[in-house]
């Protein structure tokens, strides 16, 4: 646990604590990723004057996390934004990154920046079409989450059908692995955390550029709510590094995407 001295303490700035209440008592100092850890792993049990109080502790905490490179298990865009209410239960989790985009960046130079805006304009467009809210977005990797899977099997289809359509600087070819995972998250004052996290992280690395990769429990959900032309092929099961069980993977069919994909990447036959 980090530890400050009197002295040290008091030599530090007001800027340099999360949380000064009315009487000028200074909580949760965040002066260095140490202290940052430590706060995120308290704010839960400090006593806050009120909840307008509390959301300014958690911005500038959460904020001073992005500063010194300290990332909760969860998503931090999610917390900076209090105002947003996000779902609690059951829920599905819809994880996109971009195949290739350090070969794009090297060729585009100073236009992967356009055509980064541009990609994400179009994935947050179809989350929020398909009821979806996006928990944050970090780089090239985008993270949203729905109440129901056939939600976010919608989003994922619109999202790889505007990756295949898009115009995107220098006729770039864009393809994005994307995964979908549900589970019983826990959605805590620095977001998301749980084992369904983690596991959806594993199965959108192990995703191909142009394919939609789910779990054995978003296919559970969605067995009787295929949209016609739908399908769903199972890969067979796989160990991730950090999970304990194998996991059964399926990829989405539709007649306009692409169908041939490698074995999932970063896995072991289970």
């Amino acid at each position: 646990m980090a530890s400050l001295t009197a002295r040290q303490r008091a030599a530090l700035p007001d800027r340099a604590f999360a949380y000064i209440d009315s009487e000028g008592k200074r909580r949760l100092p965040i002066n260095d990723a140490a202290h940052v850890r430590a706060a995120l792993s308290r704010f839960s049990q400090v006593h806050f004057e009120d909840e307008a109080a509390r959301d300014r502790a958690r911005i500038r905490l959460l904020r001073a996390a992005q500063k010194h490179g300290v990332v909760p298990i969860g998503f931090i865009s999610a917390q900076l934004q209090p105002q947003r209410k996000f779902p609690t239960g059951h829920v599905t989790f819809l994880l996109t990154d971009l195949e290739g985009s350090t070969e794009l960046l090297a060729r585009l130079e100073d236009r992967y920046a356009k055509l980064l805006d541009a990609v994400r304009k179009e994935m947050r467009k179809a989350i929020k079409r398909a009821g979806g809210r996006e928990v944050d977005c970090r780089a090239d990797e985008l993270f949203a989450v729905f109440e129901q899977p056939p939600a976010a099997l919608d989003a994922a289809l619109a999202i790889q059908r505007a990756m295949r359509d898009g115009a995107w600087p220098g006729e770039s070819e864009v393809r994005a692995r994307v995964a979908l995972h549900s589970g019983r998250p826990t959605l805590t004052e620095t977001g998301y955390v749980g084992l369904a996290v983690h596991a959806a992280a594993r199965f959108c690395y192990a995703a191909h550029g142009g394919q939609i990769v789910l779990s054995a429990s978003t296919e559970a959900g969605l067995r009787d709510a295929l949209s016609d032309g739908v399908k769903l092929k199972s890969l067979g099961s796989w160990r991730f590094q950090g999970l304990r069980d194998a996991e059964e993977l399926f990829e989405v069919h539709v007649s306009d995407l692409g169908k041939k994909f490698p074995p999932p990447r970063a896995a072991e036959p289970g």
